[in-house]
């Protein structure tokens, strides 16, 4: 049963933060012929994936750091408040005027986007290597084939958006109880694991909700 929890939390941290990336990639082929777009996603893909991998055992090794758990969950708790407030500003990327071109620009965009998708999914998997390649497997498909459907699902359905975000924010919480310091602090203070769980999650949903619905107001 962890394990299919662990499979379904990895997949539904994919569709919420593999809808930017499948925009960058929407984005960055608008301008080529519609033969050539095909093969600008496919080798952008692959680069991108590649690059994941990377940061995947990358991240890793990190964790295996003092204090890494911690500063691991204020990040993925960053990801979660960014999720509710950040605004997809679409414009801003440059499409590609060559095949070379477009590739290059989905490589080095997701390069620079995938950092908190790759900690998101070591986090849920929990370092668990058959569960993250079975977490970057599943991100290949959603990417290519996502696109622009996922972004316009999460402005129509902001429930998805909330979901995603309580996921982000629980397993931050997680991550943060793995370091004794925290532990030890919980107990002197007599604060139970429950409450810390509730507060952090009912934190980032309360105050990202009203920053995104002041940024959208």
């Amino acid at each position: 049963m962890e394990f299919i929890e662990a499979i379904l939390k990895i997949l539904l941290v994919n569709l919420i933060l593999s809808g930017d990336n499948a925009v960058v990639i929407a984005m960055a082929s608008r301008k080529l012929p519609n033969y050539l777009k095909r093969q600008a996603v496919v080798w952008g893909t692959i680069g991108a994936i590649t690059f994941r991998i990377i940061f995947v055992f990358l991240v890793i090794y990190l964790l295996k750091l003092p204090f890494i758990h911690f500063i691991g969950g204020i990040l993925l708790l960053i990801v979660a408040y960014k999720l509710l407030v950040d605004k997809q500003e679409e414009q801003q990327i440059k499409g590609g005027s060559s095949l070379k071109e477009a590739i290059v620009i989905i490589i080095f965009a997701d390069l620079i986007m995938s950092l908190d998708n790759v900690l998101a999914i070591v986090a849920v998997s929990n370092g668990d290597i058959l569960l993250i390649m079975i977490g970057i497997i599943v991100s290949i498909p959603i990417i290519i084939l996502a696109s622009q459907y996922i972004m316009e699902l999460m402005e129509d359905y902001a429930s998805i958006v909330y979901v995603g975000a309580s996921i982000l924010a629980w397993t931050a919480t997680e991550m943060l109880l793995k370091e004794q310091l925290m532990v030890d602090l919980l107990a002197f203070m007599h604060i139970t694991d429950t409450v810390l769980y509730t507060v952090i999650i009912l934190f980032i949903l309360v105050f990202g909700g009203y920053k995104r619905k002041k940024y959208n107001a």
